[in-house]
């Protein structure tokens, strides 16, 4: 499944997204930041965005659970 970024912005409770509309039922992850907070990422930054979001779709992550296991071993 390809992926793409692009922004929107809310519009009466529901996010209105730029440049290409997106099929219906998709389903998309959405990273909020303050209003005055400036949010960019360099191409670079987006190549890598976009393989950990392959890795994890792959199946390639530790799950909460773990993560939370091992920081106890070693916390």
């Amino acid at each position: 499944m390809p992926m793409q970024v692009t922004t929107g912005t809310v519009v009466g409770g529901k996010i209105v997204v730029e440049g290409l509309p997106l099929v219906e039922g998709s389903i998309v992850t959405v990273l909020s930041r303050e209003p005055e907070e400036p949010f960019a990422l360099s191409p670079e930054d987006e190549d890598e965005l976009l393989a950990a979001v392959a890795e994890i779709e792959r199946g390639e992550f530790v799950s909460a659970e773990k993560l939370l296991e091992s920081l106890r071993k070693y916390g």
